[in-house]
């Protein structure tokens, strides 16, 4: 069985050209002391740029280094979602073409999820449409876009579309609401360690409450990095939905109801982290990932993984993710 990382992310130089030109004032590129350069979000820096990200035969080479057979590869936060009308989609055009050259040069090593503009849902729908012709294997969201929720009216079109097709969807988290300029000291680990969590749990919790699943019942949902915080607080979810009496109910079953039949991805790093997803969707239901090259320990989530039963750990590295995206 291959194993199979579905949470992975490559930029590309066109799309870094874009960021740098268009993304101003809220996003850039820059060195910092350390002379790396790393993307800016809000004037700190976010992620480093690290080249894996940018080369694919450096990134086969990483893969081979790590055991892994098949990277279904997306963007990062802030996606494509800066700029214009016309500079989202074309953003979007660029860093497509460049995830499916990354995947001709590699065809037995690489996939893709399909970034689109959400905010222009008709530019969203085509683009969807070229990138599918295109290779892609399902679409990469961020938990926000810009303010907005993805349960917002303004993206039904799009997800109309995507339930047709059936797609895997990469809900990947990006700064939550509130968030301001990220601490330049330690503190600043806590937005990625901390508070994109806080970001994936708040979109996919109200996807659950809102009615979204009942909509949408036929699209796949990847909730990224163990969906956050809900295999620890879907039971006080369930509490609080069933003893409200103010909120008219949208849904016919408790929230985890819905939490229990969505993918979520193992970028776990405690053993009980895993544990509670495995208890609330079963383990035909979690997705083996690393979130490279951003920060990883990728053997200790090999290690994480490997304690479970190993139906379920082959499982996990790989043969769900084999049926899912039909590999």
């Amino acid at each position: 069985m291959p194993v199979i990382d579905i949470h992975t992310h490559m930029f590309g130089d066109a799309w870094l050209d874009m960021l740098r030109k268009h993304g101003g004032p809220t996003y850039d590129a820059r060195e910092f002391p350390d002379k790396r350069s790393y993307l800016v979000e809000k004037g700190a820096p976010a992620c480093a740029l690290e080249r894996e990200a940018f080369d694919y035969d450096l990134r086969i080479k990483r893969m081979d280094e790590h055991g892994i057979d098949i990277a279904v590869v997306s963007l990062t936060s802030p996606n494509v979602f800066w700029g214009t009308r016309e500079i989202s989609a074309e953003t979007a055009r660029l860093a497509n073409n460049e995830m499916a050259a990354g995947q001709a040069a590699h065809p037995d090593r690489i996939r893709f999820f399909t970034s689109i503009p959400w905010e222009y849902p008709d530019l969203a729908v085509a683009e969807l449409e070229r990138t599918l012709d295109m290779g892609a294997v399902g679409v990469m969201v961020t938990a926000t876009i810009n303010g907005r929720h993805l349960i917002d009216p303004l993206f039904e079109p799009v997800w109309k579309e995507i339930n047709r097709r059936a797609l895997p969807v990469l809900v990947h988290p990006t700064a939550p609401f509130g968030s301001k300029e990220a601490e330049f000291g330690i503190e600043r680990v806590l937005m990625p360690g901390l508070g994109f969590m806080f970001d994936t749990t708040l979109g996919i919790a109200r996807m659950a409450i809102d009615g979204f699943f009942e909509r949408f019942s036929d699209l796949n949902i990847i909730a990224s990095h163990g969906g956050g915080y809900l295999p620890y607080v879907a039971g006080r979810i369930d509490m609080f939905f069933n003893e409200d009496t103010l909120v008219a109910k949208k849904i016919p079953h408790p929230p985890s109801f819905y939490l229990s039949r969505i993918y979520y991805d193992a970028v776990l790093y405690d053993e009980a982290a895993l544990n509670a997803c495995v208890a609330l969707a079963g383990p035909e239901k979690i997705l083996f990932g690393t979130d490279f090259p951003m920060p990883a320990d990728i053997p200790k989530l090999y290690s994480i993984i490997d304690s479970r039963p190993e139906d379920q750990s082959n499982a996990i590295k790989g043969g769900n993710a084999v049926r899912l995206f039909n590999l």
